[in-house]
């Protein structure tokens, strides 16, 4: 096997594993493995990882989720429909900005959350993280999936790393309820509108390195999410928000030193 076809594999395997662990779309660790392991610019990863994201890799770990937590379809449904709406204005977005910027972006918001994450995981003992307001309207779902879809867009991640904290502070879930519900949302092709704006701003996307590192995300979701319902729910999140920090960290790194360019 070809050395690109198995560095694909291994980017899908671990951007799955920490989906399935997280439930993030995946992107947030996928977006610079494509980039530092497959040589892609910030752009084509972003639309690589976007188009990725439109098959049900994810459908392993929502299974795994719903066999320890009860999925609500209704706020699942309202989030898909804010996502939808705004993941293509955020990826023409994305397409006009230079790669440096769109890396400095991507680092800054990963810090706030991952702060914020910590702090509430910190005031709040294991099973209370998420339960310190009573469950709310599943038609916050929809804003809560524009904001998610928007940032997809634009940073071409799943949007789980911002839809999370907010159906945990808003919605009222714990935190492996808003993971479940993150990878739900993924599993109809809801980045179509950013993958169609990627595509069309650079003409074609690897089609080939895509099925190799879908193939690899969803075997490696399973796994992962395997480990997240297991785990305590305080563990959960402060692994997370470290996990959140870590990513950031390289991301600025890498912005850093990287020129401006696509």
């Amino acid at each position: 096997m070809p050395a690109t076809s198995v560095l694909a594999l291994l980017s899908g395997s671990v951007a799955g594993v920490l989906s399935g662990v997280f439930g993030i779309g995946g992107g947030i660790v996928l977006v610079p493995m494509l980039g530092l392991l497959l040589g892609l610019s910030q752009v084509d990863a972003q639309g690589v990882t976007l188009a990725v994201l439109l098959l049900p890799v994810g459908l392993p770990a929502v299974l795994a989720y719903r066999r320890r937590v009860a999925i609500p379809w209704r706020l699942v449904a309202a989030t898909i429909a804010g996502f939808v709406v705004a993941v293509g204005p955020g990826a023409r977005i994305a397409t006009a900005l230079d790669g440096r910027l769109l890396r400095t972006l991507f680092a800054g918001m990963v810090v706030i959350v991952a702060v914020r994450t910590w702090r509430q995981a910190g005031a709040r003992g294991d099973g209370e993280v998420g339960k310190h307001a009573p469950p709310r309207s599943a038609w916050n779902g929809t804003w809560i999936g524009a904001t998610g879809g928007l940032l997809a867009g634009l940073l071409g991640i799943g949007g789980g790393i911002v839809m999370i904290p907010l159906l945990v502070g808003v919605q009222g879930l714990d935190q492996r309820e808003a993971q479940a519900v993150s990878l739900a949302v993924m599993l109809p092709p809801v980045g179509l509108p950013g993958v169609l704006a990627y595509a069309q701003a650079r003409g074609a996307l690897p089609w080939g390195v895509m099925a190799l590192v879908a193939a690899g995300f969803a075997v490696g979701a399973l796994g992962g999410a395997r480990l997240a319902v297991r785990a305590r729910t305080a563990t959960l999140s402060r692994a997370f928000a470290a996990f959140l920090l870590v990513a950031a960290a390289r991301m600025a790194w890498t912005a850093l030193r990287a020129g401006p360019g696509p």
